[in-house]
């Protein structure tokens, strides 16, 4: 969803609820500008993506880790 700087300061609160489900885009001179979203979904998606990937041998914060590294390299 994609409302102005000036909706989104007006109704605060109902797009902080919206925020639960969804992502809000922020613009003001009709760009986007910022981004609300719930930090929560992000992990629960991420966590979903790496169902049968992670081995059953090492943690997923192990897991991680490795990922982090290949990206560096």
């Amino acid at each position: 969803m994609s409302v102005t700087a000036t909706e989104f300061k007006l109704n605060l609160g109902k797009y902080l609820a919206l925020a639960e489900n969804e992502d809000i885009y922020i613009t003001k001179n009709g760009k986007v500008v910022a981004k609300l979203t719930n930090p929560n979904a992000d992990r629960v998606e991420t966590a979903k993506s790496l169902l049968g990937i992670i081995p059953a041998d090492i943690t997923p914060e192990e897991f991680l880790q490795e990922l982090e590294k290949e990206q560096d390299e």
